[in-house]
């Protein structure tokens, strides 16, 4: 047989799966002619879905020099690069690809794929963004375009992307897995919902399926369903192909049944695989939360120094704009409403408060999902879970060509009423509201966006919760937060404090301005004395009495995913014992506990060093 003829049949084999008779077929092939470009690039191909990337990329560097003016070369050229963690040195074959004229879907889709890699995200999003154009229909590219938008922080860019994937045929499981992963982790419960439901209806899942389906499983507090699931891949006799993400998903679930010791095992053989320091975050700051449960607070605490640490630099090459910055400002917070203007603002045609949403702000890590949680548990009322409506009405508002928040009493009646139908709009993609049913918008850090409510909603009611502040510094500083400039904020207890600091000063300056309806709940109060106290939060809020208040967990856990790191925290009974953590680490805290001695005075906390 000749070669070209060895070639035909090694590529139906190929294409037809069988990847070993394609390679004997191909060596065969160049046996006979050594420098067959065709029998080369269909071995290529093969190596490379064999998962042989090294071998692969040997062969398209070889079949670059050959025939050095064919794009598709260096495409696959820089495919096998990438396969190896050449991440630039696959760029550059990529770029070589685009100056020969290669500009296909598939070309924008291995670029996207290694700038995803390589956590830039702006990058990858704008690349995979022309691919989808191109091939609008390919649920993998637009898959991978959604998780760009999502780590880039364009939410809506990212549902939209997956939106109609319920049509498309022939999904295969860990194609389903992911999309319902993403689908949850964009707040889209009842679309992962589908997804998982498909899913579970496929007999014999591959491990990498299962995976994803026992961290799903886990993030939506069904924990005995991981656990059932995770026992069974340790199992299976491709369980190592998991690598250190099996061992990462086990030391989560050992944490969640209290096994902190095993916990800590797992997350540091999770640790120990890691090549880089920018993908150690993640176990970082969750091995410090067992050490912390194990009463190990100085290795904890240096657990923590190491994880944000990691996070920078992973931010340095997610979030470059952020982290060259420098410290955060909470800009924001610098400008506050001009006293005569506030004068000319009319509220005249204003919905009432039972017609506004209930909102609930406060610094980070108050509270506010367990207050969340008790609320939407009462039939009247229903939660939003963390949504940047607010912030999308203050984008409203300068959109009119108002100064914010200095001038906006010019912003006419009409335009207000355009901004608080795009408001409900927003929230009925969101959710589901009864007739009769009031909306909470809980999203803490609208603590620093009260000209905007106060504008928009101005009989609206807001609880603003209060917890000792270092409790609060501690808390943020254990926890891994998504959002750049707060997690770059976090790394550093003294920009926390002065942030902390920031964030209060102006709402109280603007409170006393603007003179909303305000019910402060202490955090400490509250756990302690949840029934009288959640008596007097439904009586400011004008809301009659249920019972199901007093049960926050079940909702939680009815409710499945809740998108704050609480998540695991608020199933569980209410407790007093977060109250006074931070003495564990006082020595730790001490340095910055002067920054925000006011508020330890104004909020009459016992105090904590000489006046």
């Amino acid at each position: 047989m000749t070669a070209p003829a060895l070639v035909r049949s090694a590529l139906a084999c190929l294409e037809a799966n069988d990847n070993g008779t394609a390679e004997l077929l191909c060596r065969e092939a160049l046996a006979l002619e050594p420098d067959h470009t065709g029998a080369l690039n269909v071995l290529g191909l093969t190596l490379y879905r064999a998962e042989r990337a090294g071998e692969a990329y040997e062969v398209f560097e070889r079949l670059s020099q050959l025939e050095p003016d064919e794009p598709l070369h260096w495409m696959n050229l820089g495919t096998a690069r990438r396969s190896l963690g050449r991440y630039d040195d696959a760029l550059k074959a990529f770029m070589r690809a685009a100056e020969l004229g290669e500009a296909s879907a598939d070309f924008f889709y291995n670029v996207g794929l290694t700038h995803l890699d390589r956590h830039d995200y702006e990058a990858a999003r704008a690349v995979l963004k022309r691919a989808m154009e191109l091939a609008p229909a390919d649920i993998g590219i637009r898959f991978e375009y959604a998780k760009a938008c999502y780590e880039s922080h364009q939410t809506e860019d990212a549902v939209a992307a997956l939106d109609g994937w319920q049509d498309v045929q022939g999904l295969s499981p860990s194609a389903l897995a992911g999309i319902g992963q993403r689908l949850l982790n964009l707040g889209e419960t009842e679309g992962s919902a589908r997804a998982i439901q498909r899913l579970t209806e496929v007999q014999n899942l591959d491990p990498r399926a299962s995976l994803t389906l026992a961290q799903i499983y886990e993030r939506t507090n069904r924990v005995d369903d991981a656990n059932s699931i995770v026992e069974q891949l340790v199992q299976h006799p491709q369980a190592s192909s998991l690598g250190s993400e099996l061992t990462a998903t086990r030391a989560h679930l050992a944490q969640r049944r209290g096994d902190h010791r095993r916990a800590v095992e797992l997350f540091r053989e999770s640790l120990a695989s890691r090549a880089t320091t920018s993908e150690r975050h993640f176990e970082l700051f969750a091995l410090a939360k067992s050490l912390d449960a194990l009463g190990r607070f100085d290795e904890a605490f240096h657990t923590l120094e190491h994880a944000h640490a990691a996070q920078v630099a992973h931010l340095r090459q997610a979030a470059p704009l952020a982290c060259l910055r420098g410290a955060p400002t909470m800009e924001i917070t610098r400008y506050g409403c001009d006293p005569d203007d506030v004068a000319r603002w009319s509220d005249a045609n204003a919905p009432s408060a039972a017609e506004s949403p209930i909102f609930i702000v406060a610094f980070p890590r108050s509270g506010t999902t367990l207050i969340e949680m008790m609320l939407d548990a009462h039939p009247d009322l229903v939660s939003l879970d963390e949504q940047p409506f607010v912030q999308a009405a203050l984008d409203d508002l300068v959109a009119t060509g108002a100064r914010y928040p200095e001038e906006l009493a010019n912003v006419s009646e009409a335009r207000l009423a355009e901004i608080r139908a795009r408001y409900w709009e927003r929230v009925g993609r969101k959710i589901q509201v009864a007739p009769g049913q009031r909306v909470v918008d809980k999203n803490p850090l609208n603590l620093i966006r009260l000209p905007a409510i106060r504008r928009v909603f101005p009989n609206a009611r807001i609880l603003l919760v209060i917890r000792h502040p270092c409790d609060v510094l501690l808390s943020c500083f254990m926890q891994h937060f998504r959002a750049p400039e707060f997690a770059l904020m976090c790394r550093d207890l003294r920009w926390l404090a002065q942030g902390f600091v920031r964030a209060f000063d102006f709402w109280y300056a603007q409170a006393e301005l603007l003179r909303p309806a305000v019910h402060e709940v202490r955090y400490e109060s509250l756990v302690a004395n949840l029934e009288s106290d959640a008596r007097t939060m439904l009586q400011f809020l004008d809301v009659p009495w249920h019972d199901a208040v007093l049960c926050p967990g079940a909702r939680a856990l009815q409710k499945g995913y809740i998108s704050t790191p609480s998540y695991s925290q608020v199933v569980q009974p209410v407790s007093t014992s977060a109250v006074g953590r931070w003495r564990s680490y006082e020595r730790h805290l001490e340095p910055v506990i002067p920054l925000v001695r006011p508020y330890l005075r104004r909020w009459r906390y016992e105090p904590t060093a000489d006046p």
